[in-house]
């Protein structure tokens, strides 16, 4: 099978470009509008980009659609004067339509290609952005001799590094107040002490705690002996007076950690309460903890109430207990926040690692294991 790119100014040109080039049998594997750069970003052109390909020896699958070609173009001079009447419009969108159904039948892609497809699926990446990496997969895919198992990869991860590049956080703290919010059950004081753990440890940070999670003895508790540990001061809010003063005691240190309560996100005084007690400023760091154990509609309605709170980094935990990554770049892909950490096991202050490109994308491909 040949495939080839095509740009156009309009749908009706790029198929005639398509029909002369490639014959009657070509099938459009893919159509998307795309704009110029243009200058200094403006004065950009629309543009329809499309991929095309034909099969020296075509199926009985490829008769029908190119029959409706043949049917739609064996017009007079219509096509030169780029006039079509409603007749013809109404083909072309059905003949689009038909065709991009084809794209996603997994049974008519390439078998290497069909694996790649399978594996995106098994790791839950929406299937609407595993059908708009094809037409870049199958562009390489044809236009290479050598395409094994492990270039096809190499491919996805290109696509996906390029895409998910402006995702990531770097891990140096310069805001002085770092705050953790989440569910109850995804790990945020075990987090909050590697986080203090590498600040303190590695950068050489003056830190402390506060807590602000009243509602569990065990929780104070386990910070307080993490505080020990690591030679730490901690100051217990039971309200926004003991908030503000412990604040204000802790003015002089470097970076000041707070965990806060573990309660169930859908219900709304739990989000109130906070905005209540925690009057947040533009310099402070928030994060949003999530376990990627939890179901994807779950992790959306998390972030969705979290983020009254303006969320401004995410830390992903629990990595190690599933092999199933895609909610990362299903949840980033919609709200295109940034990504801090994840965390792979218990271990204070191992088991976390600065999130990165690489990472995530090894992870999604399946060449990153814990």
């Amino acid at each position: 099978m040949k495939v080839k790119k095509y740009t156009a100014p309009t749908m009706p040109e790029a198929m005639k470009v398509v029909r002369n080039e490639l014959g009657q049998s070509a099938v459009i594997l893919n159509s998307r509008e795309q704009k110029t750069k243009g200058f200094l970003g403006f004065f950009r052109k629309k543009y329809i980009e499309v991929f095309a390909a034909v099969d020296p020896n075509p199926i009985m699958s490829h008769k029908k659609a190119s029959n409706k070609v043949d049917r739609i173009y064996q017009k007079p001079k219509q096509e030169e004067d780029r006039s079509l009447n409603d007749e013809i419009l109404k083909e072309i969108n059905q003949l689009k339509t038909q065709v991009n159904q084809q794209k996603t039948n997994k049974n008519v892609l390439p078998d290497p290609i069909q694996v790649i497809y399978k594996h995106l699926e098994e790791q839950e990446i929406n299937k609407d952005e595993i059908d708009e990496m094809l037409p870049f997969l199958l562009e390489k895919y044809y236009s290479n001799d050598k395409n094994d198992d492990k270039q096809l990869k190499r491919y996805v991860k290109q696509y996906l590094l390029e895409k998910m590049d402006s995702a990531f956080a770097h891990h140096k703290h310069h805001a002085k107040f770092i705050y953790l919010f989440g569910p109850t059950g995804v790990g945020k004081t075990t987090t909050i002490a590697k986080l203090a753990a590498l600040s303190s440890i590695t950068d050489d940070k003056k830190i402390a705690f506060i807590t602000l999670d009243t509602y569990r003895i065990a929780a104070i508790d386990q910070l307080k002996t993490y505080a020990k540990i690591l030679n730490v001061p901690i100051e217990v809010a039971y309200n926004k007076d003991d908030f503000k003063k412990a604040k204000d005691r802790f003015k002089d240190y470097d970076v000041i950690f707070i965990d806060s309560a573990g309660r169930n996100f859908r219900k709304d005084e739990y989000i109130n309460q906070v905005k209540d007690f925690v009057e947040f400023s533009e310099n402070e760091e928030i994060y949003c903890v999530l376990s990627l154990t939890s179901k994807s509609k779950d992790l959306e309605d998390i972030f969705t109430r979290f983020n009254q709170l303006n969320v401004n980094r995410v830390i992903f935990t629990k990595a190690d207990e599933t092999s199933q990554y895609g909610a990362i770049f299903n949840l980033w892909n919609k709200h295109k926040f940034k990504i801090s950490y994840v965390t792979y096991g218990q271990s204070v202050p191992d088991d976390i690692q600065e999130a990165s490109p690489e990472l995530i994308v090894d992870l999604l491909v399946g060449e990153k294991q814990w």
